[in-house]
Order: structure tokens, then sequence, then C-alpha cells
């Protein structure tokens, strides 16, 4: 993270995401209620606790079987703040999520923009649906980092002379890039979160393949960590399973 000045104001340079469980309601009890409501009718925690192995051996079967709808019997809110172009990815993801983004017609937005680091491979190599992604060369990443920092400063300055003209927000906005960090709120459950895992994660254990860009991965690795923690025996189900949603 750099902080680069330009005229009056600065630009903060970032190559990570941010992911924070603001709130929850989800436990692997959630989904026993569901599931054995249709059979048992209403049962208590202290039922649904005596027989451990029995719980396990039922979300495994669901969750092998595709019968999706007890896993969704619960919630989970994520603060994430993430480049623009991370977001407009996530709301291809619109059954079971709700989304609230900061807004650049209300609030001046912060000239916090995305470079990646030295880490992120650069080169793509063959043809969509058959390519890989490999290391660039330390001219290459030079060459990323500048054009990004002269883009980034330009389109900041420019907003801010619109701002200081007396134009409005919303159409001042139109000239920052999509590597313009924004924030948001969002909300799933634990169904529609293995769907965006199985899509947005590469795994060794997932059946079915997936190339998601790495930025969004990043998000998604956070969540998959804070969901694990809250869900252990769903989350160990949905990795025996090929990590495919049910």
């Amino acid at each position: 993270m750099t902080d680069t000045p330009a005229d009056d104001f600065k630009i903060e340079l970032r190559s990570d995401v941010t992911v924070e469980l603001v709130k929850s309601s989800a436990t692997d009890a959630d989904v026993l209620f569901a599931a054995r409501v249709s059979t048992a009718g209403e049962q208590s925690l202290d039922e649904l606790k005596k027989d451990p192995e029995r719980s396990k051996g039922l979300i495994n079967f669901l969750m092998r079987d595709r019968h999706g709808s007890p896993f969704e019997h619960n919630s989970m809110t994520f603060f994430v703040s993430a480049p623009i172009f991370v977001f407009r990815e996530f709301m291809r993801h619109r059954v079971g999520w709700s989304y609230n983004e900061e807004s650049g017609r209300y609030r001046e937005l912060q000239p916090v923009f995305y470079v990646p680091d030295a880490s992120r491979k650069l080169v793509q190599q063959g043809r969509p649906g058959k390519y890989v992604f490999v290391e660039g060369t330390p001219e290459q990443h030079e060459l990323v980092s500048r054009s990004m920092e002269d883009s980034y400063l330009q389109a900041y300055r420019t907003y801010q002379e619109m701002l200081a003209a007396g134009v409005a927000r919303e159409v001042a906005r139109s000239v920052l890039p999509v590597g313009l960090y924004s924030s948001m709120y969002a909300t799933c459950n634990a169904r529609s979160l293995m769907h965006f895992l199985g899509l947005r994660t590469q795994h060794e254990l997932a059946k079915v393949p997936s190339f998601p860009q790495r930025e969004i991965e990043m998000v998604g690795e956070r969540m998959e960590a804070e969901w694990a923690r809250l869900m252990p025996l769903t989350y160990a189900a949905f990795n025996a399973n090929g990590r495919v949603a049910p």
C-alpha cells in the first residue's frame, strides 16, 4: 500500500481486499432443523445434539443428493472492500444474495485504487476455455504499476476538477476507472455462498473446474474461511462432495 502525492491530494494504492463478517445467524443446527421437520416435526436443539454422527450423516446425505433448501435457513452478512471490477462480477450472483454498495451519487469517492502486487500472474496463454495465467516479467509488472498509477492520478485529478467546478457527483464519477475501491454489505445464505464458491474459487477437491479472476477469488477465500468456522459440518460435506452447491 502506497500513497502518491498529486497536486493537493494523494491516491492510495492497494493490492489486497477486505472481507469482514459483520453478523451471522448460521449454524449446522439450522440445516438439521429444516431437514428434520419434514419427517419428525419440530425438534429442540438438545434433541439435535443427541446423536452428532447422525447429524453429520444427514448433512452429508443432503449435500450428496442435492436436497438444497435446508441450507437456505441461515444468514451471513459481510462487509467487502474491493475494486469495482470485483463488484461487477459479484452482481452476476443474484439468487440468495442481497447487496448495498456505497454510492458515488451521494458521497465523494475516495482515491483508493487497485494495483496488483508481484504475486499476481499477468500473462494469459491459450484461448478462452483453455487458457492459463503465467508469471509476468519484472518489466511487465513495472509497466502495469506505472501505467495504472498514471491513469488513476489523471482520472482522479479530473474528477476533483469537475467537483470543484460545481459538477454533480453523479456526473463527475463517470471518469473514474473500475480499479477504484468501493465497499458494500453482502448478505447470503450457505446455499448461495456454496454456489458462489464453486464458481469463484479454485480448489483441488472441486469436481467441476473453475477459472475465477484472482481478485474475486481473494474475496471468496476470505468468505469461505468465515463460513467454515460457523458451519463446520456443512463445510466438510461441501468439500467431501466435490464443492458442488446442492
